[in-house]
């Protein structure tokens, strides 16, 4: 199968091009940069920003079957609609194009996030379970900007000019992720730091990238998958995931737990000091009670996310 992908630079996207590659597939990339050295010679190479208007990105589609679309911004807020919203809408007009000359619709699979459901509606530790069919009301520019592309995606299906799966992973974890949040946690952890916060039943969100490569490429093959969204977890209390990460580091499980009234007064006195620890979002997280099921993506597709942060908490803080 002829596969093409954005964002391969990227957490998610390098590691879904490595399995493809492994697997078999023909590869075409878009970059603006030089391709890694890994990949020079498998991969096919289009040159070309999703952001700018001049550039043809009809090459990118032309041969695919599938496209996998996981460019994202994270970080600068003012890039993430010119991306998220405008880069989706000009691929899509590309896709009309190949459609059209084709006689048929390739296959967008859309990289998205649990982040287009929004936070608890009434308070951080409220009870829910989300499924596919939850409400959508996202919060903060990447939220916001991901949701406007998924919504691009599914139009251009209702016009056939695509099918699409759009994929909502919960926290993406991995050994050479950026985001240092997930880090910390087991660190406090491995110090004996870490106190729970609030009621027992708290609820982790995360999920392995390699987790979420199987289902963006479980996605990209299975008829099952055609205009479907599904979501991705790995969920588990908070009370499993801190226990499991402590075998693995070995030391002593946290028995600690702190009202969550008295934490948030902690984290208004300490808010004053730069660099308090204890912030009111790290208490959000701590309390969080949604799970978010992937009950569809197993079910149908037979997708089973099976690698814990427990499991990985040595890997993760490289020792």
């Amino acid at each position: 199968m002829r596969v093409s992908v954005t964002g391969a630079s990227g957490f998610i996207g390098r590691r879904l091009v490595e399995q493809l590659l492994s697997t078999g597939y023909n590869v075409t990339l878009l970059t603006r940069r030089d391709v890694p050295s890994e990949l020079a010679g498998r991969v096919n190479v289009v040159r070309g920003d999703l952001c700018r208007d001049e550039d043809d990105l009809l090459p990118l589609l032309a041969e695919c079957d599938t496209l996998f679309h996981c460019a994202g911004e994270l970080y600068s807020p003012d890039a993430m609609e010119a991306l998220h919203v405008g880069g989706t809408r000009r691929l899509l007009e590309a896709a009309e194009i190949i459609a059209a000359r084709r006689g048929k619709p390739l296959h967008w699979v859309n990289l998205s996030s649990v982040g287009a459901y929004g936070p608890p509606p009434e308070r951080p530790n409220q009870i829910r379970v989300v499924t596919e069919d939850y409400p959508l009301c996202p919060v903060g520019p990447y939220e916001v900007t991901k949701t406007r592309s998924d919504e691009l995606v599914m139009a251009g299906g209702s016009r056939s000019a695509i099918t699409y799966t759009i994929v909502r992973p919960t926290n993406v974890f991995g050994e050479s992720m950026t985001n240092a949040s997930l880090r910390g946690l087991l660190s406090m952890i491995r110090k004996r730091l870490f106190f729970y916060v609030g009621a027992s039943d708290a609820v982790a969100n995360y999920v392995h990238v390699d987790d979420v490569v199987a289902g963006l490429i479980a996605c990209g093959s299975q008829p099952a998958a055609r205009n479907r969204v599904f979501n991705l977890s790995n969920d588990c209390t908070l009370l499993e995931l801190v226990s499991g990460a402590a075998q693995e580091l070995g030391v002593p499980a946290p028995r600690l737990r702190v009202p969550e009234m008295a934490a948030r007064a902690i984290s208004a006195l300490g808010g004053v000091a730069p660099g308090f620890p204890l912030t009111q979002e790290r208490i959000n997280a701590l309390v969080g009670r949604t799970t978010y099921s992937s009950q569809q993506i197993r079910q149908e597709l037979g997708v089973r996310p099976s690698i814990s942060v427990a499991s990985r908490a040595r890997r993760m803080l490289g020792i």
